[in-house]
């Protein structure tokens, strides 16, 4: 009798692919890739936002004594830290008037001692300026409502700042209530139409800035006026740079100034102090 079916010879097996490994034990190979690969990712950007963090501490410009020292002597107006809130106040103490101000990006408080000192002098009021995280303003615009709650002596608020610190005052006092705040003092800086000051009207808002600023130049304030209420007072300093609205030293993109900083810090005071103090 034939050992033979009609299928084939009895007992043999067709040959095929081994079988893979089970569904649930792909989707974990899968997930442990993706695991991999989003842990890697963490790790680059890790490492790229400390090298940035990094790139942007020791780029931090210093304030130059020099320019502070004439401030620290002056018998009329006294410099103090509070709690990381840089303060000058009338030899007096603090007075009825103060000034939250902002710092330019990556600039300390002290870099504006220089300029505010004789407006300090002439005026009696008293000039707060908090130190931002990392040096930047936008990290803590609202640094301003501390300061008014921790010295409620004072009876009217300004705020203002310089650069991106104006900037940030400019959006700190748009989003104030009526009566809140007296004004807003910009030095070298504009505000944005997100600040919502078009139409307030029940502030005082002075704009000062320089012929030779590069960096806020007089045609940005021109072309931002409009976001600023229709009353506001624009005064352009001859001859100004826009680092001289401090003392750190030049900044990369600014302008060639035509005055001297001692020249540049007067014409800033005469400015300023007589809308304080009209």
């Amino acid at each position: 009798m034939s050992g033979e079916g009609q299928d084939g010879p009895v007992g043999s097996v067709a040959a095929g692919p081994p079988p893979g490994p089970p569904p649930r034990q792909r989707r974990q190979r899968r997930q442990r890739r993706w695991l991999r690969w989003l842990l890697a990712t963490v790790v680059v950007l890790l490492v790229v936002a400390v090298g940035l963090l990094l790139w942007w501490v020791l780029r931090y410009p210093d304030a130059e004594q020099a320019a502070s020292t004439a401030a620290y002597a002056d018998p009329a107006v006294e410099v103090r830290d509070d709690d990381r809130v840089l303060i000058l106040e009338p030899a007096a103490g603090v007075g009825d008037t103060g000034v939250v101000f902002y710092p330019g990006a990556a600039v300390p408080p002290e870099a504006y001692v220089a300029t505010w000192a004789p407006i300090v002098a002439d005026t009696g009021v008293t000039v707060f300026m908090p130190e931002m995280p990392l040096r930047l303003a936008i990290l803590g615009s609202g640094r301003a409502g501390g300061v008014i709650d921790t010295w409620p002596e004072v009876a009217t608020w300004w705020v203002g700042g310089h650069s991106l610190g104006g900037a940030m005052a400019a959006s700190f006092a748009g989003g104030s209530d009526p009566g809140e705040l007296a004004g807003l003092v910009l030095l070298g800086a504009y505000a944005t139409e997100g600040a919502g000051l078009a139409d307030r009207d029940d502030l005082v808002v002075l704009s000062v800035s320089g012929s030779e600023d590069g960096l806020s130049t007089p045609q940005d304030i021109d072309e931002r006026a409009a976001f600023l209420p229709s009353s506001t007072i624009f005064v352009e300093l001859d001859g100004v740079s826009h680092a001289q609205f401090g003392a750190y030293g030049e900044q990369a993109g600014d302008g060639t100034p035509t005055v001297s900083d001692d020249e540049a810090r007067r014409l800033i005071a005469d400015a300023v102090a007589p809308v304080l103090a009209p």
